[in-house]
């Protein structure tokens, strides 16, 4: 904790002090969304490229001085507890998915990956840690699935009790999840920006600790380490653990954007990189949303950074928020990196997830794959370099949503057991 400098508002610049408060700037309401300051200076002095580079800890926790959190005693690292396993996911070069786009470097960053199979591992955790830190008795949070599920899991891996909150409408896939994990799951009727509301009303009367993204500061500062792994990775074979001192940023990243707190998280990863001077270069941030659940893309669009609820429904249930709580950090994460927003239909997102899996075998779910149908959109309108270093965040695996998998591959092809019909189907497909 000695290199946390405080809190910082987004929207008005007002700064505290680390037990001054404990969500949001009271300023703001809700919506005031909080930043941690970091001591760069000190961080330098105690870590660097080539230190992070020798740890054998090949997790989020690999990053610890960047993080405002400290392990005491709750677990050990490198392996020995889900909460210590998370992160360090597989950055995938991905040759042909390249060449399908008349690109020449994309690589995939996995986080379905993860110990719940969720990049919102990398939040929970970190929320979890600090929830140990303060005493929390409970904790507790929102989601539309994944984070509930990484919650819960993340929770369970030390003991902590979790209330879940979620849309009565969250696959099924996702709800296993919770209640595998023991859990109190509470469906809510109404969508996600309903089990949101009632979530902080919750917290706020029984004295949980909230998690809820866009709301609690620490979830960003969990999401920041994609940034870290992604930088880190590409500075050395993307597949190899061998010690480099180089980290190396891309030109663009591509996000799916939901509620924004995952892009705005890798965006403050790529600033603390940066202020630190680990990285040469801030690359372009690419949101891209669902069209139907497009309000972080509507006011990028307009120029403003006002946003505007809208009604929700898209088959990516995990991106799927009338009111993103984290709108305006995502907003800026384009534009202060020179990227942009793209808009992509649920067919677009059910087709990338098909190109996925037979382009580099990224099993996403329609949360995930929307990212790479931002990035065949982009292409398509002509966004793209074909030099440039593109990385593609996947934040989900496919099998939390087996319903939207079943629509996007197709059915299987049923037989009688004789040669005949299996040459039938061979003909068939030629």
């Amino acid at each position: 904790m000695s290199f946390v400098l405080g809190y910082k508002c987004s929207l008005c610049g007002a700064e505290y002090a680390l037990g001054e408060v404990e969500y949001i700037c009271p300023k703001h309401g809700d919506m005031g969304n909080l930043d941690v300051m970091l001591d760069y200076a000190a961080i330098n002095r105690a870590s660097s490229p080539a230190t992070v580079g020798e740890s054998r800890d090949f997790s989020i926790w690999r990053y610890a001085p960047l993080l405002p959190v400290e392990n005491r005693g709750f677990g050990e690292s490198n392996g020995s507890n889900p909460l210590f396993s998370v992160g360090w996911t597989p950055l995938y070069r991905a040759k042909r998915v390249a060449a399908s786009l008349g690109l020449r470097h994309v690589w995939i960053k996995d986080d379905g990956r993860n110990p719940t199979a969720s990049f919102k591992d990398r939040a929970s955790a970190v929320a979890v840690v600090r929830a140990l830190e303060i005493g929390a008795k409970v904790i507790t949070t929102a989601s539309s699935g994944n984070a509930g599920a990484a919650l819960a899991g993340m929770a369970a891996a030390v003991g902590l009790p979790a209330v879940i909150m979620v849309p009565q409408t969250a696959p099924q896939a996702k709800v296993a999840q919770l209640l595998m994990f023991g859990a109190t799951v509470i469906l809510v009727k109404g969508p996600y920006d309903d089990a949101f509301d009632l979530n902080l009303k919750s917290a706020k009367e029984f004295g949980w600790y909230c998690r809820s993204t866009g709301y609690n500061p620490f979830t960003l500062e969990g999401k920041k380490t994609a940034a870290f792994e992604i930088c880190e990775q590409l500075g050395r074979n993307p597949n190899s653990k061998a010690q480099t001192p180089k980290w190396q940023a891309p030109d663009r990243i591509f996000v799916s954007v939901g509620d924004g707190n995952i892009i705005s998280g890798i965006h403050k990863g790529l600033k603390d990189s940066f202020a630190l001077g680990w990285i040469d270069k801030m690359p372009k941030l690419m949101g891209v949303q669902a069209e139907r659940s497009a309000a972080v893309y509507n006011a990028w669009k307009a120029g403003t950074e006002t946003i505007a609820p809208v009604d929700a429904t898209t088959i990516a249930d995990s991106i799927s928020v009338n009111l993103p709580r984290d709108g305006v950090r995502a907003v800026r994460a384009a534009t202060q990196t020179g990227g942009a927003y793209v808009a992509v239909s649920d067919d677009e997102i059910l087709g990338a997830m098909r190109d996925l899996a037979r382009g580099v075998a990224v099993f996403a779910e329609p949360a995930g794959a929307t990212a790479y149908a931002g990035l065949v959109k982009a292409v398509r309108e002509k966004m793209i370099d074909p030099n440039e270093s593109i990385v593609v965040v996947n934040t989900g695996n496919g099998l939390k949503d087996v319903k939207s998998a079943m629509q996007a591959a197709g059915e299987a092809v049923r037989i009688d057991p004789t040669l005949d019909e299996v040459r039938r189907v061979i003909e068939a497909r030629k």
